[in-house]
């Protein structure tokens, strides 16, 4: 799965990788609704370092589309809301 890191670059992702993930994810919606912006930090960036570390770098010259969309590491608590779907960044 194609995964892009907004102001990074695209990463390939697993299928098998996407549960943990979602778990990821899960910590990072929970943060956003407690409005605990320190949580919210550390579970926006263990995302990011996650799926930089699982995903293999799509070269940039591959024009492949992205089946997900992740924020940016300094991206606001408000502006993560605002991409929220009703499963999270990453749909089950």
């Amino acid at each position: 799965m194609i995964v892009r890191i907004m102001g990074e670059g695209q990463v390939d992702v697993a299928p098998g990788d996407l549960a943990e993930l979602n778990e990821l994810d899960s910590k990072v919606e929970q943060a956003i609704e407690a409005g605990d912006e320190a949580a919210f930090r550390t579970a926006l960036h263990a995302l990011l370092d996650r799926a930089r570390r699982i995903g293999k770098p799509v070269p940039d010259d591959d024009l492949e589309p992205s089946e997900l969309i992740l924020p940016p590491s300094d991206a606001t608590m408000d502006e993560v809301k605002a991409m929220l779907g009703d499963e999270g960044l990453i749909p089950d």
